[in-house]
């Protein structure tokens, strides 16, 4: 299985198909192999690979993730690009995904050819975070567990607490995951939303203000589908993804 060294941590990837390197960002308490399906449809075209962030996954395991584990994970992101040997990605991320693809491209601009941020917030307030925290502890139903013994194996609770945490400390600094650092992102970005998706009721209208910072970016919100919109409309949002790529190339 394929893995490489970074900053003292063992990270873990999955990858598809062969030609312009495309890395798939996963949510929080998700993992590269929650994203098969999207590794089986960008690999026909490109060269699609997927991460298991610090603590999660295949990869080596954190007790605690610390505040700026976002950052680190973009940090991550960007070095597997050059573990693999591009120069540079276009990065696919959904719900903290987006944010790790977006930090990417603010901190790693030598990496990162271009953004799809999907169905992600600007602000973490305390509240909003203690809400995600409690409905997660409760929502441990038998389907929720098989996800989440998939995503990072039979010790999932010990990844899935430790997101937890880090939630309510970053919340607890301010949490605002950009800093006012989206105007630097120098690369093409597409931002994804729904405004019907009920885990970010904010998630349209942060993708609008978003839009506004970043200099070369459109911005795609729709009226349905849940939270993320990579996985509540999958045809939709891999045919918007995929002619996103094509202007690339």
């Amino acid at each position: 299985m394929p893995h490489f060294e970074h900053q003292g941590n063992r990270l873990f990837f999955r990858e598809r198909g062969e030609g312009a390197p495309v890395l798939l960002l996963p949510g929080n308490t998700a993992s590269s192999a929650s994203l098969e399906e999207e590794l089986d449809h960008f690999g026909r075209r490109f060269r699609a690979i997927a991460l298991d962030y610090p603590g999660t996954g295949r990869s080596g395991r954190i007790d605690e993730w610390p505040e700026d584990w976002w950052e680190r994970s973009a940090d991550a992101a960007a070095a597997l690009v050059e573990h693999i040997g591009d120069r540079r990605a276009a990065l696919i991320g959904a719900s903290g995904g987006a944010i790790v693809a977006l930090l990417a491209a603010i901190r790693r601009p030598d990496r990162v050819r271009a953004v799809i941020a999907d169905s992600f917030t600007l602000r973490m307030p305390p509240p909003l975070v203690k809400r995600w925290v409690e409905e997660e502890r409760a929502r441990r139903t038998e389907e929720q567990v098989r996800f989440w013994t998939a995503a990072h194996g039979p010790d999932w609770e010990q990844p899935v607490d430790a997101d937890g945490r880090f939630l309510l400390r970053f919340a607890g600094t301010g949490g605002d995951p950009f800093g006012g650092r989206l105007s630097s992102i120098g690369c093409p970005v597409l931002l994804t939303a729904s405004s019907a998706d009920s885990f970010l009721p904010d998630a349209a209208e942060d993708g609008r203000a978003a839009a506004k910072e970043i200099p070369e970016c459109v911005s795609l919100i729709v009226d349905r589908g849940a939270h993320p919109l990579l996985w509540s409309r999958p045809g939709f949002f891999r045919r918007v993804a995929d002619g996103f790529l094509d202007r690339l190339t």
